[in-house]
């Protein structure tokens, strides 16, 4: 989700639509309102997937952005399904950047910026940011899958389209695990910019090489207020942990990128449904990062089992509970505060597994003076009647007057969904899924929007918001 800085009634959300279970949905969709959330349109980019004239199968990953001027821009990942012989992902991928000029009402021809014809590479989980301190600079980033050497047919047992499930089945190898494959793997951080907002794309680069049998996921570009980049990841296979959200930085808008630093690691196994135990597609290898507009700190928010004191038992076996977890920069990320957990989910001794929390967002109000957190847990679900696992989404908030690195001074919790839903009714891709990441968004100087996924009936997901204003 992205606000118009031209107008603060004006937002534009991106979503897939008809997904597949193994990977990228017959199309992405654009969203718009120009009332501040009251009737939203549709805006769908053309020339992406076969059903909008464009040449791919499958799309996914969708991320958008506005310029300083109202310049919108649509990112789309873009593949054909992979055949069962590929050593994993696509055997065509690319990324594609559409442009409005008229803020998101109608699009312009997509740019592609990467286009990979091999069933050796994936590219995947990509984002758009354009730069809030400098009209015209847009920053595009993602990680590119590979292997080498070129594995041979039945040389392995990774299959699907699926950036983050491939990811999933690589960090058990990468963490001692027993690899079902034969081939070295490699996922760098991929960049490419445009200076003339969206006109035209420098080519493709990698601005960080992780190495061998390791790679980075989840790349966001955040702006500090005197214009520096971080690029922003989660390193699979990089450090000692196994899991860290690690960034790079440049002075120069892109054209040069220094060496990593390591913010977090992060601690976690995976979250499933309350009262069966069955496996949700979480955030757990994810993260989210806000940069506070005036004071320039950064904030991160993730999915952990740190702070677990209890266990929620599985029909094979017991796990620790994940909390969302919160820790803050003052220094532009020379360091950081110790994590701690901020959610307000109360503890549950009938049934442990509702006390965990996933799928974080982050972000700071436009005049920097209040931190938002939002997220899933089960607290409310009863299993009443039996194979109604209820979910809700909730909002949290910090003052930045005060200290946000305490849990104590989060509070005034809002829960955004007016009724439970079922769990068990979000779609299966890669277990229950309602999406990797949930949009979070100011628009002017005290409110706030989500967008966040909803099981509406059987293995149908729907996007609500609801306007949070008068932020303290």
């Amino acid at each position: 989700m992205a606000a118009d800085p031209t107008s603060t009634s004006r937002l534009l959300v991106g979503h897939q639509q008809d997904r597949f279970n193994d990977g990228g949905a017959r199309g992405l969709v654009g969203v718009i309102s120009s009332d501040a959330g009251s009737s939203w349109t549709n805006s769908i980019p053309t020339g992406v997937t076969k059903c909008t004239g464009g040449a791919f199968r499958r799309a996914s990953d969708p991320w958008v952005d506005f310029a300083q001027d109202g310049t919108a821009f649509f990112m789309s990942l873009v593949l054909d399904p992979m055949k069962p012989t590929t050593p994993f992902g696509a055997r065509n991928s690319g990324m594609l950047v559409s442009r409005s000029v008229d803020h998101g009402a109608s699009w312009q021809a997509p740019v592609t910026l990467v286009r990979t014809n091999s069933p050796h590479a994936l590219n995947d989980k990509n984002s758009l940011t354009a730069d809030p301190t400098a009209n015209g600079y847009v920053y595009a980033v993602w990680d590119q899958l590979s292997v080498f050497p070129p594995s041979q047919a039945g040389d392995q047992l990774i299959a699907g389209n699926d950036g983050v499930e491939i990811a999933r089945q690589l960090r058990t190898a990468a963490a001692g695990g027993a690899p079902s494959f034969k081939f070295n793997f490699t996922g760098p951080s991929f960049f490419s910019r445009s200076i003339n907002n969206g006109v035209t794309w420098s080519t493709a680069v990698p601005i960080y090489q992780p190495g061998t049998n390791a790679q980075t996921i989840d790349n966001i570009v955040r702006v500090l207020p005197d214009g520096t980049l971080r690029d922003f990841f989660t390193a699979i296979g990089v450090t000692a942990s196994g899991l860290s959200i690690g960034y790079i930085t440049s002075t120069d808008k892109g054209a040069s990128w220094s060496a990593p630093t390591f913010a977090n690691d992060i601690s976690v196994v995976r979250v499933v449904t309350p009262d069966t135990g069955q496996p949700i597609r979480d955030a757990s290898i994810l993260y989210s990062v806000a940069v506070n507009p005036v004071t320039g700190a950064i904030y991160l928010a993730w999915q952990d089992d740190r702070f677990s004191t209890a266990t929620c038992t599985t029909p094979t076996g017991s796990i620790p509970i994940d909390g969302i977890v919160f820790s803050e920069s003052d220094n532009g990320g020379a360091t950081w505060s110790a994590p701690v957990m901020i959610n307000k989910t109360p503890a549950n001794a009938t049934n442990p597994c509702r006390q965990q929390a996933f799928i974080p967002a982050v972000v700071a109000s436009g005049d920097g003076n209040t931190v938002v957190v939002t997220y899933y847990d089960f607290r409310n679900d009863t299993n009443t009647p039996a194979g109604f696992e209820g979910t809700d989404y909730f909002a949290l908030f910090c003052p930045t007057s005060s200290a946000c690195t305490s849990s104590a001074n989060w509070g005034n919790e809002q829960r955004l969904t007016t009724a439970s839903f079922n769990i068990l009714n979000a779609p299966v891709a890669g277990d229950h899924f309602l999406g990797d990441y949930m949009g979070l968004t100011a628009s002017g100087p005290t409110t706030v929007y989500p967008v966040f996924g909803v099981a509406t009936g059987l293995n149908v997901t729907s996007e609500f918001t609801r306007q949070i204003s008068g932020l303290p």
